[in-house]
């Protein structure tokens, strides 16, 4: 789980390979999702993770697994840890809008420099852009660390499911 911590990504990946059948394995979460402790939901062959509403705040992550059925009989689980929908919306909409602005104030910048005008609002603006897009990385860099302690309990509530039998892979 510490190797999760280094990675670059603020949507954290990890695979696991279990011995188990995907059936087996679905089975064991829809046990667990009456015991309450987190809240569990599966549809198909994805699982669903969320920590509870009284102990969520607003960098709480959500776990999802989807689980992959290889010939043999074993299964492949692929797991992201990702910010709630609303966070992660929200976060999407302001690289969009800042991308849009960077992309216009290049626009700009170049029909500028063509007809010989000057091109110091444009490469502001740019340069303003670059900096908020630093800024919203060092933001979420700082939500996943705010929530990295619930992300190792999902961690750990998963490995307490699946095993005894599983190797875990980044």
């Amino acid at each position: 789980m510490r190797e999760i911590d280094k990675q670059l990504a603020l949507r954290p990946r990890f695979q696991i390979f279990v011995s188990s059948d995907t059936s087996q394995i679905l089975e064991r979460f829809k046990k667990e999702a009456h015991q309450n402790k987190y809240s569990i939901s599966i549809i198909d062959d994805h699982i669903f993770i969320k920590i509870r509403k009284s102990e969520a705040h607003f960098w709480s992550p959500e776990l999802h697994l989807e689980l992959l059925q290889d010939g043999s009989g074993a299964t492949h689980i692929k797991g992201l840890f990702s910010p709630r929908p609303s966070v992660w919306t929200m976060f999407m909409f302001l690289h969009f809008a800042v991308a849009g602005l960077f992309i216009a104030s290049c626009i700009w910048l170049y029909t500028r420099s063509k007809l010989n005008e000057p091109t110091f609002y444009p490469l502001i603006i740019m340069i303003l852009m670059v900096i908020i897009w630093i800024i919203l990385y060092v933001i979420g860099r700082i939500g996943r660390r705010k929530g990295s302690n619930q992300m190792i309990q999902l961690h750990t509530y998963i490995n307490s499911i699946l095993s005894p039998q599983h190797k875990m892979v980044s």
